[in-house]
């Protein structure tokens, strides 16, 4: 790798890190998956980066994606393991608003692996239907019927829930 291409990688990562692991944090809802899923993309971007330098953060975002599908699908083939002792307890943000952000994202975890890769992108990204057809590789058509179902789940979820009563969705 010579010194040019290690300096643009290296200011990419610098500059759009923070927005693509919220991307990876916001699809996975775990810190060290999300983690683990950006590292891996990194370094698959790095590997392909004189390609990609016109558009890398896209081509990144793909490459999570797919890497996140690829995990679950094989999660769903293998079972879960048991464990003696239950995980570490999560530790609350202790922000005002925090009841709100734990009830929103456990109203995510309802969505399917998909539904939430849709909202992640149209609503927290910022892209219209057409870069996340084009992000996810399918069509707008099933974006837009993708993101509608997932706005009624979630209206459904906030309905259900006094923390997000009066919110709008």
């Amino acid at each position: 790798m010579d010194a040019v291409t290690k300096y643009e990688f290296t200011e990419f990562v610098e500059q759009r890190s923070h927005a693509l692991f919220r991307f990876a944090y916001a699809l996975t809802g775990a810190q060290h998956t999300a983690e683990d899923l950006l590292q891996g993309a990194l370094a698959k971007a790095l590997m392909k980066w004189s390609s990609i330098t016109d558009q890398p953060e896209p081509y990144v975002k793909r490459i999570v994606y797919r890497d996140w599908v690829s995990g679950w699908r094989h999660r769903s083939r293998r079972p879960e393991t048991l464990m003696a002792t239950p995980p570490e307890e999560v530790i609350a943000d202790p922000s005002e608003r925090s009841d709100l952000r734990l009830v929103l994202r456990e109203a995510l975890r309802v969505l399917t692996p998909r539904q939430r890769a849709v909202i992640v992108l149209r609503y927290l990204d910022d892209m219209t239907e057409q870069q996340v057809a084009d992000l996810l590789g399918c069509s707008t058509g099933t974006v837009a019927s993708l993101t509608s179902r997932a706005l009624s789940k979630l209206r459904s979820a906030a309905a259900s829930s006094p923390t997000l009563d009066g919110v709008p969705l």
